[in-house]
Parts: C-alpha cells; sequence; structure tokens
C-alpha cells in the first residue's frame, strides 16, 4: 500500500506531481529547478563559456537535504572507468534520495553530440558527418546504440542533437550541426531523436533557437535574422524534431535576436513553443545561460532578476549548476519580487518528467543490473565504422587515379595524416576533456589514416612526412615532404582541422575564423607538393568546408571527411583503395575563395552570382554533390497527381503544367539504375523552385531525398509525394501561408545537378498553415527487376497527414 497520493502508479503523473508540489516547500520547489556540477574546474579550462567565473561553491550535505533537480556530467567532467562511474552515481543518489523528505533522485544528464562524451565510450562521427550520409536510418540506429550506453550507467537525459542551420561556416561550431539546409537538418534531427528516445533517454534540442545565424560567425554573437530567417530556416528543424522525433527537453540558445535574448523571451519558449507547437516536456538554460542574461546581455541587475526573466520566459532548469535559482530565487518569491506561481510551473514540469521515468516510484532503484559495461561495443564500433564510410564524399577524381592502385608507391603528407585526434570533433571526450587530463590515455582505439592505409593496402609501398602542424606557421618541414613526395607514384596530402575548445583547436566551440582557408601553412604545403608533379590525392579531415578553388583543375582527387570517428581511418582508407564506394554528398557547400562567404545555397536570386558585384559566391561543389566509383542512369521520370486531396490536374500542351489545390499533392517518379561494375549508393534529391512569390525566396531548397543503395545492373524506382504544405513560407505579416502560384519540382543529383523538372500550379485561395502543417515529403521505393523493368517490390514511406 503507498504511503501518499503521489507514490501511487494507479494515478496519472498530473495528479501524483499536483500531490507532491502541495506538500514541498519552495525550498523543495526551486531544488527540482536546478543542477550540481560535481568535480567542475575553475582554472580556467572549463568545458563551458565563462565556467570559471560562473561556477560557485556549495555545502554538498546541506544542499541536497532539499532535493535536487539535476546531476550534471558525472561521466562527462572527467575520466571515470565506466563501471565504477556508474556505481559512484548510484551511491549519489542514493544520498540524494536519502537526504530529502521525498526521496526524490537527481536527473542525471550528459553530452552526446557524437556519442556518449565518456571515457572509453564510442566516438562517432560528428553531425556534419551524419548529414552526409543523407541515411537517416542509420543515425537513428546510431542514436539507439548511444541511448543505450547512456542508460546502461544510470544516465537519463542527453543535450543532443544540435539542429542549428548552418549559415556562416566561419562559425567554430559547424562541426556540430547537419547542415545548411533546414530539411536534411530537420530530417536526420528527428531520426536522431527517434533512436535516443527509443532507449528511454530524454532528447535535448539545442541551440533554440537562431545561435548559428551569428553576425560575423562569432560564437555568443548577437543575431539579426528577420522574421522569415527566423520561420523558414532557424525553427523548422525544432518543430520536425518535436512532432516527429518526440523530443522531451528544449535548451534555450546563448544568442539575443534584435535585442531579446533567448532565455529571457516569453514568446520563443512559451507561446510559440508551447501554445502554438504543443510542448510538454521540460526547458533547460543552456550551461550558464541564465546568469548571462545578467553578466554578458546586461538585461538583469542581479541573479534573482535573472531568475525571474527565465522563469517567466518559460526556463524550468537551470543548468550547469547553482545561481539563480537557488537562494537568490527563493529571497526574491518570499520578498515578493517573483510570483512562486512561476516556480510551480517549473517544478511541476520537472516532476512530471521525473514521474514519468519513475524516478517518483517507491521502487526505484538506481544500481546497474550488474550487466557488464561496455561503451565501446564490437557493435558500435561496426555502426561507427559503417557511418563514417557513408558520410566520406569524393569531391573530385578527374581522371580516375582513385581507387589507388594496391602495389604503387604512396607518399603521405601532411599534419593530420599520423594524429588520432584528428578522426575527433570538438564534444569527443578525447577533443572535449582529455586536454585537461594529459597523463590519461585516450580510452578507445582510434587507427590514423596514415596506419590505416598501410593495413588496407600492404603491398604498396608507403613513407610519410608530416610536412607541417596543424596551425602553426613553421615550414622547416616542406623540404622533407617534398622529397617524399618526388620519390612516390602519387601523393596523398591529409590535411584539415584539429577540434578543441575556445580556440584551443581550429575547428570547435569558440574556434571561429576570418576566412575560409587551411589553418596555418597547410595551403602553402598542398602547393608545394602540387608542384612536384606527382599526382596529388586530397584528403580533408575537417569539421567546416574550406575553399579548395586554388587547387582546382591541379589535384588528381579530393576527398572530403568531417570528422569521421574512432572508424574513420579505416573508413576513409577504403574509400582510397576502392573496398568502398564513396556515397556521402556534401551537407554544406564548399566555396571556391576563400573570401566568398558567408554563403549557403539558400539564396534569393540578389544572394546569386550577377552583373551587380564583382564577387561571385558561386560554390566549387554545391550542396548535395557527391562523386562514386560506380556510374547510375536516371530514366522513365514520370509525374502525375493529384496523390490525394487537392483539386483534380488539368494539363495543356502548350504549358505543361499541371494545376493542383493549394491543399493538393503531386507525384514524381524516377528509376535509378546502376550501370556501372561495383555496388553503390545514388542520393536522388528533390528541390523546389518558387519563381514567382510575394516576398524573396531560395532560387532552390531540399523539400525530400531518398538514398537508394544498388547493385551492379539493379534498379529502384523512388516516388515523391510532393504536397502543397511544402511550398510554405513566412509572409509578409508573419504568417505560415501556402500561396498560388507556379512552382517546378526538380529532381537532381545536387542542388546544381538538375535531371529532370516538373511545372505544377497551385490554384486556389492562399492557406494560412497550423501546427498541423505537413512537414515531410512522402517517398516510396520500388526495385525494378532487372529484365523486365517491372515493379518487384515496394517500401513506402509517406507521411501521416492531418
Amino acid at each position: 500500500m503507498t504511503s501518499a497520493p503521489w507514490r501511487d502508479r494507479a494515478l496519472s503523473a498530473d495528479a501524483r506531481v499536483g500531490d507532491l508540489l502541495s506538500r514541498m516547500t519552495l525550498e523543495e520547489k526551486t531544488a527540482q529547478l536546478y543542477g550540481v556540477w560535481v568535480g567542475a574546474s575553475t582554472d580556467g579550462h572549463g568545458v563551458a563559456p565563462h565556467q570559471h567565473d560562473m561556477t560557485g561553491d556549495y555545502e554538498w550535505d546541506e544542499l541536497i537535504t532539499r532535493g535536487l533537480g539535476q546531476l550534471t556530467r558525472p561521466f562527462g567532467t572527467a575520466p571515470v572507468d565506466p563501471t565504477l562511474g556508474a556505481q559512484a552515481l548510484a551511491r549519489a543518489q542514493r544520498r540524494i534520495a536519502g537526504a530529502g523528505r521525498f526521496g526524490i533522485p537527481a536527473l542525471a544528464h550528459e553530452e552526446c553530440l557524437a556519442g556518449f562524451t565518456a571515457w572509453r565510450a564510442t566516438a562517432y562521427p560528428v553531425p556534419l558527418a551524419w548529414g552526409a550520409t543523407f541515411h537517416p536510418g542509420l543515425v537513428e540506429e546510431m542514436a539507439a546504440r548511444i541511448g543505450h550506453d547512456l542508460a546502461s550507467v544510470g544516465v537519463h537525459q542527453g543535450l543532443a542533437p544540435v539542429l542549428d542551420v548552418v549559415r556562416d561556416p566561419r562559425w567554430g561550431r559547424v562541426e556540430e550541426t547537419i547542415g545548411e539546409d533546414p530539411y536534411l537538418v530537420g530530417t536526420i534531427g528527428s531520426a536522431y531523436v527517434r533512436g535516443l528516445e527509443s532507449a528511454g533517454i530524454i532528447a535535448t534540442l539545442k541551440h533554440f533557437a537562431g545561435y548559428a545565424s551569428s553576425v560575423g560567425a562569432r560564437n555568443l554573437a548577437p543575431v539579426r535574422a528577420g522574421v522569415r530567417e527566423f520561420g523558414d530556416v532557424t525553427l523548422p528543424p525544432f518543430e520536425m524534431a518535436l512532432r516527429e522525433g518526440g523530443a522531451r527537453s528544449v535548451m534555450a540558445a546563448y544568442n539575443e535576436t534584435d535585442g531579446v535574448p533567448a532565455s529571457a523571451d516569453p514568446h520563443l519558449l512559451t507561446r510559440l513553443l508551447r501554445e502554438d507547437w504543443g510542448f510538454t516536456g521540460t526547458v533547460v538554460s543552456d550551461y550558464f545561460g541564465i546568469g548571462f542574461l545578467e553578466t554578458l546581455h546586461r538585461v538583469a541587475g542581479t541573479p534573482a532578476e535573472a531568475a525571474h526573466l527565465a522563469l517567466a520566459a518559460g526556463i524550468d532548469v537551470e543548468l550547469p549548476t547553482i545561481r539563480s535559482y537557488g537562494d537568490a530565487l527563493v529571497t526574491a518569491v518570499r520578498a515578493g519580487d517573483v510570483p512562486e506561481s512561476l516556480v510551480d510551473r517549473a517544478a511541476r514540469r520537472v516532476l512530471t518528467q521525473k514521474c514519468e521515468l519513475g524516478l517518483l516510484d517507491e521502487d526505484w532503484r538506481p544500481e546497474p543490473d550488474g550487466s557488464p559495461i561496455d561503451l565501446d561495443s564490437a557493435g558500435n564500433r561496426a555502426l561507427a565504422r559503417r557511418l563514417a564510410e557513408e558520410s566520406v564524399v569524393l569531391l573530385d577524381n578527374p581522371d580516375g587515379l582513385l581507387p589507388l592502385a594496391p602495389d604503387t608507391r604512396i607518399a603521405v603528407v601532411g599534419p593530420r595524416a599520423a594524429d588520432a585526434l584528428a578522426m575527433l570533433g570538438c564534444y569527443s571526450f578525447p577533443s572535449h576533456v582529455l586536454p585537461s587530463h594529459p597523463e590519461t590515455p585516450v580510452g578507445v582505439d582510434i587507427p590514423t589514416l596514415l596506419d590505416s592505409l598501410r593495413a588496407e593496402l600492404p603491398d604498396a609501398k608507403v613513407t610519410f612526412a608530416e610536412g607541417c602542424a596543424t596551425s602553426e606557421p613553421d615550414t622547416s618541414g616542406f623540404e622533407e615532404a617534398v622529397a617524399r613526395t618526388a620519390e612516390a607514384d602519387v601523393c596523398v596530402a591529409v590535411l584539415g582541422d584539429r577540434a578543441g575548445l575556445f580556440g584551443g583547436g581550429t575547428s570547435g566551440e569558440g574556434c571561429d575564423v576570418a576566412e575560409l582557408q587551411l589553418p596555418g601553412v597547410q595551403a602553402e604545403l598542398l602547393d608545394a607538393l602540387v608542384s612536384t608533379g606527382v599526382p596529388v590525392v586530397l584528403v580533408l579531415l575537417t569539421g567546416r568546408p574550406y575553399a579548395l578553388g586554388r587547387w582546382h583543375g591541379r589535384l588528381a582527387a579530393s576527398v572530403q571527411a568531417f570528422f569521421p570517428g574512432e572508424e574513420g581511418g579505416p573508413a576513409v582508407a577504403g574509400v582510397l583503395s576502392g573496398r568502398v564506394t564513396p556515397s556521402g554528398r556534401l551537407p554544406v557547400s564548399v566555396p571556391r575563395e576563400r573570401g566568398g562567404q558567408p554563403w549557403t545555397y539558400l539564396q534569393p536570386p540578389l544572394g546569386l552570382a550577377g552583373e551587380v558585384s564583382s564577387l561571385d559566391p558561386t560554390p566549387l561543389y554545391p550542396f548535395g554533390h557527391g562523386l562514386s566509383y560506380t556510374s547510375f542512369t536516371w530514366e522513365d521520370f514520370a509525374e502525375g497527381g493529384p496523390a490525394d486531396t487537392g483539386t483534380a490536374e488539368t494539363r495543356t500542351a502548350e504549358t505543361r503544367t499541371a494545376e493542383i489545390g493549394t491543399a493538393g499533392s503531386y507525384e514524381v517518379s524516377v528509376t535509378v539504375r546502376n550501370t556501372g561494375a561495383r555496388a553503390g549508393a545514388e542520393v536522388v534529391q528533390l528541390y523546389l523552385h518558387d519563381p514567382v512569390a510575394s516576398v524573396t525566396r531560395p532560387d532552390v531548397r531540399l523539400i525530400g531525398y531518398e538514398r537508394l543503395e544498388l547493385a551492379p545492373g539493379a534498379a529502384s524506382r523512388v516516388t515523391f509525394r510532393f504536397h502543397a504544405d511544402l511550398s510554405a513560407f513566412t509572409d509578409r505579416s508573419g504568417r505560415r501561408i501556402v500561396e498560388p502560384g507556379a512552382l517546378e519540382l526538380r529532381l537532381g543529383a545536387s542542388s546544381a545537378d538538375v535531371r529532370y523538372a516538373a511545372r505544377v500550379r497551385l490554384v486556389g485561395a492562399v492557406r494560412e498553415l497550423g501546427a498541423d502543417r505537413r512537414l515531410r515529403c512522402g517517398t516510396e521505393v520500388g526495385s525494378v527487376d532487372h529484365w523486365t523493368s517491372g515493379p518487384a517490390n515496394r517500401q513506402v514511406r509517406w507521411p501521416a497527414g492531418p
């Protein structure tokens, strides 16, 4: 028999939490609204901005008598053996539960951007590499594994995925994003959320919202995006991840937009997120984000004022540790300066989430189940390898030098060739935490590209010269690098980034750049290698795209890998040897000139090249681009409709334009056949062109895609069901509308390589869309019999309609 209604699992979560809140003191309610960061560094070498001056002191034993909302990064703060860490976390949870009147444990959270950011845990490819795969199902499988690992050690919440859309690739956190297109970010990000949530882990969407649109690509800089930039580029991935992914938490961003910090914006965090979108989970602050309202944004004069602003806006939990939501808030409430109803609102949301996790149940237990804890299992590594392989992009191979001959003489040159950390992004444990613990081994096996290439091509003669450091100006190694190259049949130049924090790397949080040129003297090294006359294959291991126009037409081949993770070395070596047929596609454009940015492909007419400016921003390699070692033909294009709703189709020979209603649908189909001798993957991409609209629109934007895995000679037919909702945009009054008029649906192999187009005219009245609008383009894939070209089987992925 339960001791109180809030312990009774037969009651609804709302009823249980209501009963519990009625029994709690103000101090006990506020204690549920903050985290505690045990072991956080205050010496200036932290992993969060201003950590050294925002982390205060507290008396642990006294503090937990009130209860505790969150435990911050018990595994991601310092190296800890996973098994011992799980046991220590369980003991801490027992102490927290035992110290308070209600026996409620804390909710433990961790970073998991590219894998569980913990010692000895799998380091997967970074999100930009996920985007390059164009493979949501594989990303979902990875996230489920990450979630399983988090749950196995007692963690409840993961601070991922990042759904910021790249607006300026000079920004240091580009590696953390999925790409420069909101549809790609939304579909891949939603898949990650589904995977993490399937393991019972609370996925936290970040950074809400506008963080990546900072002025000058500077971290935490102001955002000056307008209503349409926000509505059509920034917000859609978050909306999709909430509706289709089921995320249960959102993190408020650091930035301010047009003078209003996100952490103090009730329009963003309450009216839009909760009232319009129906979100019922928790909103957490980014680390120290509430304190920054006082110290950086200067919209609050005291911690209590910052707490009032954040609570009123809709932030439920202060992370990572206590500053504003502790005693300062209690005093302000008692003085009548902050309504207690705001505390109750936030506490209800936090406790409801704990109730749903089982943390309010009498039989709750924190101890691990006794199973061996392996955070870098063989299954994890196999999946990390597959993700890495599918993410590698073959940019150019003009003379077919790749794959490399198995018995050739290869000079491997460059600062990223023999460094295991060249594979990892900023939010991997070795790059994120271990720099503060240099005596600790990396904890996972990370083959370098040099070692991987030697293993991949055992009959080749492989020599190595570093040539230069990643970012230092020293050119003294050029002579040896040129000598090794001159002795070889081919040079593999391995260049790129070193991930780090706040200027400690060339890519990563706080590692923003002024221009998109290769770091240090790597460009000069590449010039020296090319000048030898030996064919040079450029391999880039980076966290952002870099300008490559300087070497266009001078390289034998170019390969791009975005921090491909612990299995990235074998994956890239497999592409170079031909064991792996490259299938990645660019999630970001690759610029021609280092100063031709900021630029992404989502440009209206005046953002494109033209006679009004001497600067041509056209990228060297466009969004969606990627080559293969096999060949594909696209054939039997067909179009027709309506597929479900809307007016009947009308078509005339003169216009060859179909007419559908502004609530209608239309289908386009194409058969893709592998005509080469190798198995490979083609990514069919559907773009929308809106030639005339009431506000300026991007010339093209992605609205659908399908990755097709095809054996030699095999073919698949893919059908896209375009719904008029996918043409919606934010009008002059801020409404999201579907506007009647002409559209063009373009099927292409990239944003610039269009194979087929269908003209459609939307007819009828302007439609204003609500939260039930269609977000995703449905697809149907059927294999095609090699001999009869008839359908053999079909796989349908139509989105649920309103």
